[in-house]
């Protein structure tokens, strides 16, 4: 990996393909970079120029006197290789390359880029791009872009740092940052990504210690291991990472069709990483900067429970109406504290939100004893205040900060965010006092919900990680239910016991062996839709009726699948009454092992009530995903039901995770359907492995 000061603090700058026109792509950073005052070293080169708008300029990168940090290069894309290798050999630390007509065109274009990730790989120039929009650092006013939003101002700089895989909607999400006042020091777009990527940077960002915040704009990740590392980095480091994922497919779950892959597409994996690893995942343009703004005071509340203060009793009812329908917790306060603030304002209506009508403007030296009562008795972990255009009242704004700060005081760790329609300058004024500002009363308590998800995750830290052990390799062949089942149930999987007959008359035999009603299924390698052939007979009382479920299930078989190969019959104990679930994992082509749990039936195939998370994971993180599922409580004991055993359920979850880790490379998926759980544990009723090697058939299992 470079620092960000080989890929974004040059002291030098050669850009390639300048232009004297400063309208022109190859024109722009020039420009830039002499309005807005880069004190480094800048070489235009261009043999048709003596000089580039007043600088002297080079015919190629090689005339160029001293050492080059940085080049950037904006000519047409059938040069440009020869520029980057003329790079090289100045061993210039970092290349950026404005140039489509790469990968994102056609196969020569891919192959293009192939040589430029192999030039990057082979030497210690690193390459930004192809096919991007530049990159600037405020601090030293070093502009690489063509973007024409650097005509106007140039962010100031701060905490806040961008990355984004687009560089018109990165240019786009910068620009909306400044005029909203944000302080941003680096922002890059990495366009193709063949050699500098999203997640590297990701990572340089939260290692730096001017970096405080970090919004990221991405279509894909090519190193799930190194996102995942900087995500973790940021979490230990207390710096937010908002991550703004687009591109919905099903790409992630076309590799095989059992249930876990379709339930696992490439969305919903990204979105389970992002929440794993505490990153905050903003569906709008909006949310991403109202979260980046309230970040700004640094201030992240580890729980959930909220007050709010209002002077209208219907704003109040609104934002907690909105807190809710997030999962905020709006508790009533204290009956005592409620007492005493009617005794200092008989008709406010003092339960949470604390309402203290239009009497404040008569009385506003309580809102401080009401802010120290929300805070200290109510116990709340943040607050949000909503003054409407009160707030921004020339002659109401500086006696109510001065009431809101009193109240405050001593007790900086708390956030309380301002609802209030102000002009910029009173807004700024409660900016610096430490009160982020919203208009919008429901926009406010997101972004509280936001900054509290971040401070619940910064307080977790990093889970515990299970060890995965050195595991034998797995049987050569197809593996069908018998061979997985036998496989799990070594691994300490608890798995139904069954028997395999070949006869009607052994079918018979096994009946009188088991006691009470028997399960009954084809096992065949090449017949994963069991029950679609009538290849399950359930309930099975008696030695006849199982000499008979056996005719009828091989006569199905081979009617519905005559090239199929049928080893015999499962024979088991029918398992007790209990709740049916999903659990199981596959191989993420980003993240590696993804463990998946969820209830079984339509919960699971129509209302997609899964969990995800990267495996190996922990009982604890286990428990977490059971949390995630909005039927948890039929796992719970919902309706009188008697509560499964959970524990059981977790030592199961945990146990696939570290399975599926260990086989990570042999397998694709790998799937028990159901796992039926009890009040006093559970057990896999059926089980498949697909293998990654390709003897095994892809297709749905299912009983």
């Amino acid at each position: 990996m470079s620092t960000l000061d080989d890929l974004l603090a040059p002291k030098s700058v050669a850009i390639v393909g300048a232009s004297n026109d400063p309208s022109r792509i190859g024109g722009r950073p020039v420009n830039f970079l002499k309005l807005h005052g880069y004190k480094g070293a800048i070489y235009p080169v261009n043999p048709k120029y003596e000089e580039v708008q007043g600088i002297k300029a080079y015919p190629t990168l090689d005339d160029v006197p001293g050492d080059i940090d940085f080049t950037l290069v904006a000519v047409p894309a059938r040069l440009v290789l020869d520029v980057v290798r003329q790079a090289v050999a100045r061993q210039v630390k970092t290349v950026m390359i404005f140039s489509s007509g790469f990968s994102e065109m056609n196969e020569k274009g891919r192959g293009m880029q192939e040589e430029l990730t192999a030039l990057a790989r082979g030497h210690s120039t690193r390459i930004i791009g192809p096919n991007c929009l530049g990159l600037f650092n405020s601090a030293i006013k070093f502009i690489s872009s063509f973007s024409i939003s650097f005509e106007r101002h140039l962010p100031n700089p701060g905490g806040l740092a961008l990355v984004s895989q687009s560089g018109a909607f990165g240019s786009h999400l910068q620009y909306l940052a400044s005029t909203k006042g944000l302080e941003m020091t680096y922002w890059i777009t990495t366009g193709n990504e063949c050699d500098v990527h999203t997640a590297e940077l990701i990572k340089l960002f939260a290692e730096s210690d001017d970096v405080h915040a970090i919004l990221a704009y991405a279509e894909c990740i090519r190193d799930g291991d190194m996102l995942i590392e900087g995500l973790e980095t940021a979490r230990a480091a207390r710096k937010p990472v908002i991550f703004m994922k687009v591109g919905d497919t099903d790409v992630g779950a076309k590799a095989v069709d059992a249930h876990t892959a379709s339930l696992a597409g490439e969305d919903v994996i990204y979105d389970s990483i992002l929440r794993q690893y505490g990153a905050y995942r903003p569906y709008t343009t909006e949310e991403a900067l109202d979260i980046c703004y309230a970040a700004r005071p640094r201030i992240f509340p580890t729980g959930k429970r909220l007050g709010i203060l209002t002077l209208s009793g219907g704003g109040g009812i609104l934002m907690a109406d909105a807190a809710a329908k997030i999962g905020l917790d709006v508790t009533e306060m204290p009956a005592d504290a409620q007492a005493e603030m009617r005794e200092m304002m008989p008709f406010c209506g003092p339960r949470n939100p604390v309402d203290i009508t239009g009497q404040l403007y008569n009385n506003m030296g309580v809102l401080s004893r009401f802010t120290e009562l929300m805070l200290d008795r109510g116990n709340y972990d943040g607050l949000i205040g909503f003054w409407t255009s009160a707030g921004g009242s020339p002659t109401v704004s500086p006696l109510l900060r001065k009431e809101l700060g009193a109240g405050m005081n001593g007790r900086k760790n708390r956030l309380f965010i301002q609802s209030i329609v102000a002009p910029p300058e009173i807004c700024a004024e409660y900016e610096n006092d430490g009160f982020p500002c919203f208009e919008d009363p429901s926009r406010a308590v997101a972004a509280m919900a936001a900054m509290m998800y971040f401070g619940i995750s910064f307080e977790a830290g990093a889970a515990q990680v299970p060890e995965v052990p050195s595991l034998p390799p797995l049987p050569s062949g197809q593996l069908g239910e018998r061979e997985t089942k036998e496989i799990l149930a070594k691994f300490g999987l608890p798995v139904i016991p069954d028997r395999l007959v070949r006869s009607a008359g052994e079918a018979e035999a096994a009946a009188g062996e088991i006691d009470g009603p028997l399960a009954m299924k084809i096992s065949s390698p090449d017949i994963h839709h069991k029950t679609d052939i009538g290849g399950v007979k359930l309930g099975i009382h008696g030695a006849g009726a199982a000499r008979a479920a056996f005719d009828e299930i091989v006569s199905r078989g081979k009617t519905a699948c005559p090239e199929a190969r049928i080893d015999g019959v499962l024979v088991s104990p029918m398992a007790a009454d209990g709740v049916d679930c999903i659990l199981g994992a596959k191989i993420d082509p980003v993240f590696g092992a993804v463990v998946v749990f969820g209830l079984g039936g339509i919960y699971a195939e129509i209302l997609k009530d899964v969990s995800f998370r990267r495996a190996p994971v922990s009982k604890t993180v286990a428990r977490g995903m059971i949390e995630d599922l909005k039927g948890a409580d039929v796992l719970a004991g919902a309706r009188g039901a008697k509560p499964t055993d959970l524990d059981a359920l977790c030592e199961s979850i945990s146990k696939m995770s570290i399975f599926a880790a260990a086989y990570a490379d042999q397998i694709e998926c790998i799937e028990v359907n159901p796992l039926r759980v009890f009040s006093d544990g559970c057990i896999c009723l059926d089980a498949l492995i697909v293998k990654r090697d390709g003897s095994q058939k892809k297709g749905e299992k299912d009983v």
